[in-house]
């Protein structure tokens, strides 16, 4: 699966004032992606506030950003929930004729126990017709999939590709990368932690610090992937004050007063979500100026 190595970027949505999707903004920040060496797009994650997202928005939302990106990269797609059936319905009824994979993350709210993220994920994967990507991530979720569990359902599907990692947890990380499959992508979902994970042998990242900075961001990985260490921690250390700032108070908020900043997007969120403080973005802005 070479075409899921290196940076992915979690995509925010950008809205206009009255919250409204902007497309033109949209498609703005695809082409500035694909121009800048990103090397896949990820539609409707967390980072895209999907669960604010209807139905009709996201089916205009995959259209815009297949139609920008006319197969220069893969695609992946958001698919996730708490309620097995309805993401078994949508699997069932999308067009995912333009996605490459989906990602599923694990279900929230329900914190069900392990064996219930194992045949959550057993429904998901056999209703699936596109390759899945797992997605942990207990900060949001409140409850952690085990590495065992993980592990588990990548020997017994051969259409789980990989997970998205984001437990922020480097020992868990290490876990993943000692007992998986050949072939199976451990892929970082913490921006902070991406670069050591692809030096102990991850595939990469999904990022949300990157389509904001996609040219140094996707280098680091590469340099990483490369083994090239010296400089790859360059740019690491380069970007570390951003990659912090943007999560201080809330994603998407952070990483969309870093696009405000570069002329890209607005910062409008949609409630319960509210944009970054005036002194938040004043960091912000701070850091790109100097950059």
């Amino acid at each position: 699966m070479q075409k899921f190595m290196g940076m992915g970027v979690a995509l925010v949505t950008p809205f206009n004032e009255d919250l409204s999707v902007d497309f033109e903004a949209l498609r703005k920040l695809v082409t500035y992606n694909i121009d800048n060496g990103t090397n896949y797009l990820v539609i409707n994650g967390t980072t895209a506030e999907s669960a604010t997202i209807t139905k009709e928005e996201k089916k205009e939302i995959i259209k815009v950003i297949a139609e920008t990106n006319q197969g220069r990269l893969p695609l992946v797609l958001g698919v996730g929930g708490n309620n097995t059936q309805v993401i078994i319905d949508e699997l069932q009824t999308l067009d995912l004729s333009e996605i490459d994979a989906i990602l599923s993350v694990a279900p929230y709210y329900s914190k069900p126990t392990q064996e219930g993220f194992y045949q959550h994920f057993k429904a998901v994967a056999q209703a699936s017709p596109k390759p899945v990507i797992l997605y942990n991530v207990p900060g949001r979720t409140a409850k952690n999939m085990l590495p065992e569990t993980t592990l588990r359902l990548a020997n017994d599907f051969d259409n789980i590709i990989g997970v998205k990692e984001a437990g922020n947890n480097q020992q868990q990380y290490y876990e993943l990368l000692k007992n998986k499959p050949e072939g199976f992508l451990v892929i970082s979902g913490d921006d902070d932690l991406a670069l050591g994970v692809v030096l102990a042998g991850g595939a990469g990242v999904i990022s949300v610090i990157g389509q904001g900075f996609p040219k140094d961001f996707s280098d680091m990985i590469r340099l990483g992937l490369e083994g090239n260490n010296t400089e790859a921690f360059a740019l690491h250390y380069k970007l570390m004050d951003i990659v912090s700032y943007i999560f201080e108070e809330n994603n998407p908020a952070g990483i969309k007063a870093v696009l405000k900043k570069l002329g890209i997007t607005s910062d409008a969120v949609r409630l319960p979500l509210v944009p970054a403080t005036v002194q938040l973005q004043q960091k912000i802005g701070s850091f790109i100026d100097n950059l």
